[in-house]
């Protein structure tokens, strides 16, 4: 499975370390939306349409809101994240999963690390060496490339020694280009990203799997 020289393990938080079914996102992004409608006096659907659009151009709403709009993102960042969280569930064999993989193992995410430190909570998945959310990459997000060398520089790491698993299929393009191994979780954020008439995520995704557990079970196997 090419990961035989890996001893750096990367891991996304939402949506990567816990299912989509799970639906922790769905009420962030409805938080995102009313602070959007708040913030520029706009009805449901078009703040909603800006939210999208400011994920699309800019990585995450955040970035977006605070490339335009000049936001505080502590305060935005404390106001998205307070969610129910009860729809987690403890994930036992996914930690066993990863306790087996060799060597260091860091969350990158573009929340922030308290609510990352809840998410891994719930999922009784505090394992992680070190959380880097983005107060820790100076809030540039994922893609940005300066999120990722923020990340290495702090961690320390050698990215030709490192795997990314991530659920955004364009937030793998930066740690393949820097010699990660790239394993995509699910479909893709918002459904396929796929190349015209193919069934593939282009060559920046080395891996694909809907079953991240069974997936470390088998480079756990063979490393």
């Amino acid at each position: 499975m090419d990961f035989a020289h890996v001893d750096i393990w990367i891991f996304d938080l939402d949506n990567t370390l816990y299912p989509p079914e799970m639906a922790l996102f769905p009420q962030i992004e409805a938080r995102m939306t009313a602070y959007v409608m708040r913030l520029l006096q706009v009805e449901q659907d078009h703040a909603d349409h800006l939210r999208r659009d400011y994920w699309r151009r800019h990585g995450t709403t955040l970035a977006g809101l605070m490339a335009e709009h000049a936001i505080d993102p502590v305060a935005y960042l404390a106001e998205v994240h307070d969610i129910d969280f009860t729809a987690l569930q403890p994930a036992p064999d996914l930690a066993r999963a990863i306790r087996a993989l060799p060597g260091r193992k860091l969350i990158h995410t573009n929340a922030d690390s308290t609510y990352a430190a809840k998410v891994l909570a719930a999922r009784d998945l505090d394992l992680f060496e070190a959380i880097y959310g983005v107060e820790e990459t100076g809030f540039r997000p994922k893609p940005a490339p300066e999120a990722f060398q923020a990340v290495i520089a702090q961690a320390g790491i050698d990215p030709r020694r490192a795997a990314f698993f991530e659920d955004d299929p364009r937030n793998l393009k930066v740690p393949h280009s820097l010699g990660m191994r790239t394993v995509l979780v699910g479909q893709g954020r918002d459904g396929p990203d796929l190349i015209a008439g193919g069934t593939d995520h282009g060559p920046h995704v080395h891996h694909r799997t809907d079953d991240l557990t069974g997936f470390l079970e088998k480079i756990a196997a063979t490393t």
